[in-house]
């Protein structure tokens, strides 16, 4: 019953964060879009930062975004998102826009010296991410700061989970996301190939994103994609299944559906180590002399992708017992180890750092964002090697599953930096 008392607790919390008093001088955000995601992305999880306003949003159509000012909170409305750009007041923005406009806009924020909270993916395609993590408005003495929102990685249970994996030793990775059925119309952004669209796009972030953190590096080859094409256009991708080879010999796959049936629901990440050998301390035994143990370790990590509404991280190790260096397969003795982790905060991971069990990975992510633009510690990051890779192997799955590259944007970055 008290886990259930929790439960509700939380999840509650999650959608009505405690208002917190502001600091004398907030940063002060600028919302470019009037996107479903950006409530659950920033104005909520800003509620709750003593340090954030969200002060202004902009729209393609003006009476839409003041409909989403007025709905939200937000105190102006801008008539077009170079407005916010041009604002003096505004110190940083949070990019919402379908894919194919991060890049642009992106860089359009930058050059006027705004810090930026990118949805993901950050870019359209490897080649646009290189150019934009790579550009001179992020060099420089107190350059503005960019981050891709990959916010399951700024969750304590994705510090736990890492915990338990050893990259160097993992065999095997497969990361699974899904949207139900019902969420998004035929003809949503995600089936426009012009703005960025498929499921690669919207899920790749989370499941390549997973598999380059648990290899530690990214992929060397997609060796098989499988996509079902979207009704709304063919060149988009409505669910994938992609298989890749990692350095070492790593095999990773991942699964997206936007589509999924309600058996598919909840976003796991499953991890396989190499049997290695470990000490009879770690194993928790004495063997005999002229034995060793060997364990394979084996995780499952439920909801990985919005742990704070519930997730569990399941850690299985498979012992044995052998003769020193034999190598047939043989166990003199064999016994397994299981054990179920879960942790809303830091202090629950054992780990001194701010936070709360109701705070949703955006809010772990708004904190860390924060502590980079005030120059404080950042505990937890995405760099930008990070979301080059996230995108290398999104293209290195529409290049296997002889699908185009997502449109590379006509902006000129050079020629507008002049």
């Amino acid at each position: 019953m008290a886990s259930l008392f929790g439960l509700a607790r939380r999840n509650w919390l999650i959608l009505n964060p405690p208002e917190s008093p502001k600091s004398a001088t907030p940063l002060r955000f600028g919302v470019l879009g009037a996107a479903g995601i950006a409530p659950q992305a920033l104005i909520l999880p800003a509620r709750s930062h003593p340090d954030v306003v969200v002060q202004i949003v902009a729209a393609r159509d003006p009476k839409k975004a003041k409909s989403y000012a007025q709905k939200h909170g937000i105190p102006e409305v801008a008539e077009t998102y170079q407005d916010i750009l041009d604002n003096p007041n505004i110190d940083c923005v949070y990019i919402p826009l379908p894919n194919g406009l991060h890049y642009e806009w992106a860089l359009r924020a930058l050059k006027a010296g705004k810090h930026v909270l990118l949805e993901k993916p950050s870019v359209n395609n490897a080649s646009e991410a290189e150019i934009l993590f790579g550009s001179p408005f992020l060099s420089g003495p107190d350059p503005p700061v960019l981050l891709e929102a990959v916010h399951y990685l700024f969750h304590p249970a994705w510090a736990v989970f890492m915990s338990y994996v050893t990259p160097a030793e993992v065999a095997s990775a497969k990361a699974v996301m899904w949207v139900p059925r019902w969420q998004f119309a035929i003809d949503d952004i995600r089936y426009r190939y012009d703005l960025g669209g498929g499921a690669l796009m919207d899920l790749g972030p989370y499941t390549a994103g997973a598999l380059a953190h648990v290899f530690g590096a990214v992929a060397v080859e997609c060796e098989e994609c499988v996509t079902q094409a979207a009704v709304y256009d063919s060149r988009c991708d409505r669910l994938f299944k992609a298989r890749y080879r990692f350095p070492g010999g790593g095999l990773g796959e991942m699964e997206g559906d936007l589509k999924a049936p309600l058996n598919r629901l909840s976003p796991d990440i499953y991890v396989v180590h190499k049997p290695i050998v470990v000490s009879s301390a770690d194993a928790g035994v004495t063997v005999s002399e002229g034995q060793e143990i060997l364990r394979t370790r084996r995780i499952k990590f439920s909801t990985f992708a919005q742990p704070a509404i519930m997730h569990s991280i399941q850690v299985t190790d498979e012992f044995g017992t052998r003769k020193i260096g034999d190598s047939s397969g043989k166990y003199i003795k064999e016994w397994t180890r299981n054990k179920t982790i879960k942790a809303y905060s830091f202090q629950e991971a054992g780990i001194d750092q701010p936070g709360e069990s109701h705070w949703p990975t955006y809010r772990y992510q708004l904190e860390q964002f924060v502590n980079k633009v005030r120059g404080r510690e950042v505990r937890q990051w995405v760099d930008g090697a990070d979301s080059i890779n996230t995108m290398k192997m999104i293209d290195m799955a529409y290049r296997a599953a002889k699908l185009p590259l997502r449109p590379t944007s006509e902006y000129k970055s050079v020629e507008d930096s002049t």
